[in-house]
Order: structure tokens, then C-alpha cells, then sequence
């Protein structure tokens, strides 16, 4: 597979993905009374708005990775009223999961369509597991696209649901965290959480854990997909 081909089936993977987990966030803050990214035009699986919102983290930004590493990173985001946050930190909570539950239900629609597949003798599992060979296709063709293609969907989006759920902000695993926190607390949480510094530790702690946070929920995952193989 030529390099034009495996970044467009790479690109195509991550703006579903990434178009889905926004769209997520926007659609459960409307139905929990914030209309801010609805009125944004966010509440949409047309990726246009939400790379209008966020050019450089959706086009620019995967592109260079792509080209210079092999696989695609960036970023989107959802507009949403602070003050509806502050004011009802538990639904602003809810909003924080529905990214990540988008991520792993597109997980789920992957390793789905993986085993449809062997049930038909178009996949199979590989001998060697990475990003893009999570299944091979034995008979080539347009399935071997197709293979490449769920194998980047399974793997980029463990890879979100994993990095985002870690609860660190601002990240959506610590907009999450009020769930599990009393009512005061959380309105204080939540105004703490606002804060560029807390962002940028955030940040830097988030890519010191995440490979060792993902390994093992990665290896589960595969493990899940081919029980009786036991990938490590």
C-alpha cells in the first residue's frame, strides 16, 4: 500500500472518529440543557464545523504527524457555557464521558466488523499486530483496504478513549471526576479546572502515563477480539 493511500485511509479513520467523539460531547450537553455547541453547529457527524472550530488540530496537525511519523495525532474541542458547568457539575460530567463512550463504541463497531469478517474467511488474525494490521486480509484486493481501514479504527480509537479518559485536565477523564465528588466540591473542581497551568501539567503528565496506562488495555482489547490467541 502506497503512502498516499495509507494517509487518506489514516485520515479518513481520524476525522470520523474525532468528528464523532465532539459531536458526542455537543449532543449530550444540549440534551442536558447547554445549547452552546448546537447553536455552534457541532451537534453534527459533518466534520466541517468542527474543523472550522479547529483547522490546525484537524488538518494541519494530523497531516504533519503523518508525514513525519508514520501516524496521525490532533486535536478538536466542543464549546460548552461555564457557567452551565459550574451550575450543574454532574451533567457537565456526562458531557465529559460521551467522547470517550464514542470512541469505545467505535471500538466495539470495529472488532464487529473484524469478526464478520473472519465468520467469512475475508480476515483473519495477523501473526504480528500494529496500528495498521490488527487484521490482515489473506486475498488481497479491496478487502486488504478494508482490513487496514478497521485496523486503524480499532487502534486509533482505543488509543482516544484511553488518553482521555486519564483524569487528568483537560482531559475528559477529569471533567468526569464530579460524578464521584460532592456537590461543593465540584462547583470548585470545576472552576480550578479552567485553569491554563492546571492544563499544561495536565498535559505533561497525560504523555508520561499514557504508555503505560495503554499497553495493557491495549493487549485486553486484542486479547477480547482473538480470545484463545493471547497476543503480548
Amino acid at each position: 500500500m502506497d503512502t498516499i493511500t495509507e494517509g487518506m485511509i489514516w485520515y479518513f479513520a481520524f476525522i470520523m472518529s474525532t468528528t464523532m467523539h465532539e459531536a458526542a460531547h455537543a449532543f449530550t450537553a444540549m440534551k442536558l440543557g447547554d445549547r452552546t455547541a448546537y447553536l455552534g453547529g457541532q451537534v453534527s457527524l459533518d466534520p466541517l464545523p468542527h474543523i472550522r472550530r479547529e483547522p490546525v488540530g484537524m488538518v494541519v496537525m494530523p497531516v504533519l504527524s503523518f508525514f513525519s511519523g508514520g501516524w496521525m495525532i490532533g486535536w478538536a474541542s466542543t464549546p460548552y457555557d461555564a457557567h452551565w458547568a459550574r451550575r450543574y457539575p454532574k451533567r457537565s460530567a456526562l458531557m465529559s464521558l460521551a467522547g470517550p463512550a464514542a470512541n469505545l463504541s467505535l471500538v466495539l463497531l470495529a472488532a464487529v466488523a473484524i469478526r464478520i469478517g473472519m465468520a467469512y474467511s475475508a480476515f483473519e488474525a495477523p501473526d504480528t499486530v500494529n496500528a495498521l494490521h490488527v487484521t490482515v486480509a489473506p486475498n488481497g484486493g479491496m478487502l486488504a483496504s478494508a482490513a487496514v481501514f478497521l485496523s486503524v479504527m480499532f487502534t486509533l480509537n482505543v488509543v482516544l478513549f484511553v488518553f482521555n479518559m486519564l483524569p487528568l485536565p483537560p482531559l475528559d477523564g477529569s471533567g468526569a471526576l464530579p460524578l464521584i465528588l460532592g456537590e461543593g466540591t465540584s462547583g470548585l473542581f470545576m472552576e480550578r479546572l479552567r485553569h491554563p497551568g492546571f492544563a499544561i501539567f495536565g498535559l505533561i503528565v497525560a504523555w508520561q502515563v499514557f504508555g503505560v496506562v495503554y499497553r495493557p488495555i491495549r493487549l485486553f482489547a486484542l486479547n477480547m477480539l482473538y480470545p484463545g490467541l493471547s497476543y503480548h
